[in-house]
């Protein structure tokens, strides 16, 4: 696993941590009791919607592939192994009436590496979480007691790709720069799309096709991405989940004035917004496709704060 230089960050995050305040908290608009947020947008009238976008009968995954030299944030890694149990020495297994050999998986890992569904769980402020769910009472270290990825039903509906480095003129945005409402509005004018209510919106800055194969480090240490003013506007739409194909979404380094990861807490904590992290967005771009169906169905391993996902892009 590639070890990246975070410290600047996390020097960013305790001073940030230490200048919140104690803030009154909001019940869900979904219910005092709702644990699933902007998931309650997936309907049969959304999902035969989204179905009618799918032209071509293709089929693109949104996620990338991953493994140990994968950067991820510290102190986050990933090691595979494979085993023939009961097989060594060549030995064969006789009990099928044949000499039968197999592979099997050993995986240990940190669940937010690579492509990823952030939960509800994940980021909160003052001790809280969605829909004023306290830590003490949710974050247990055998699993989230709420707000776990597994009870997440499967995200459908209608996704749509903004193009933010088309829209600044760029292959690929620098580290740290950030769009907010204006550069967004003018993203989905130029494309000729609309951004509504139960949407999946990504946005494109190329970072990772320009720089996670050619400058790893760089990578996974800075990234372009919302401002908060952005991620306000984003939850204002309604969104089911809004996701980027950069490993955090938000813009680090953060704006000038911004907190950091703060468009995390606004659409995770504050309105039950799902984020999507290092999605592929390249390859529908180049295909011509601006928005498609989304399928999403995470695995389900009950009370986990992510999700290792390969979404499904139908259109």
């Amino acid at each position: 696993m590639k070890q990246i230089s975070f410290l600047p960050l996390v020097c960013a995050l305790g001073i940030a941590a230490g200048a919140v305040a104690a803030q009154d908290c909001a019940p869900s608009k979904w219910g005092a009791d709702d644990q699933i947020g902007s998931a309650n947008l997936v309907t049969p009238e959304n999902t035969l919607k989204a179905a009618a976008l799918i032209k071509q009968g293709k089929s693109l995954p949104l996620g990338i592939t991953i493994g140990p030299d994968t950067p991820a944030f510290p102190p986050r890694s990933l090691s595979l192994q494979v085993v023939q149990p009961n097989q060594q020495g060549g030995q064969k297994l006789t009990g099928f009436g044949y000499e039968g050999n197999y592979n099997d998986d050993l995986l240990q890992t940190w669940i937010g590496i690579g492509s990823q569904l952030d939960g509800l769980g994940h980021l909160g402020e003052d001790g809280m979480y969605y829909n004023c769910l306290d830590e003490k009472e949710i974050s247990a270290i055998t699993g989230l007691t709420k707000l776990g990825t597994h009870a997440v039903p499967p995200l459908v509906g209608r996704g749509v790709i903004l193009d933010m480095a088309a829209q600044a003129g760029k292959e690929m945005l620098e580290a740290g720069e950030y769009f907010g409402e204006a550069e967004i509005k003018a993203a989905a004018e130029a494309q000729g799309v609309t951004l509504g209510e139960g949407d999946i919106i990504l946005f494109h800055t190329g970072w990772t096709e320009g720089m996670l194969e050619s400058e790893p480090m760089a990578w996974g240490s800075a990234e372009p991405g919302l401002s908060n003013e952005g991620a306000v506007y984003m939850a204002s739409l309604n969104p089911m989940a809004v996701g980027a194909d950069t490993w955090g979404l938000d813009a680090v380094p953060p704006a000038p004035g911004d907190k950091v990861f703060y468009g995390h807490v606004t659409l995770l904590k504050d309105n039950g917004i799902y984020i999507l992290e290092t999605m592929n967005t390249g390859p529908l771009l180049r295909d011509g496709v601006n928005e498609f169906m989304f399928v999403l169905g995470q695995p389900r391993i009950r009370g986990t704060v992510q999700a290792m996902i390969n979404p499904v892009a139908l259109y």
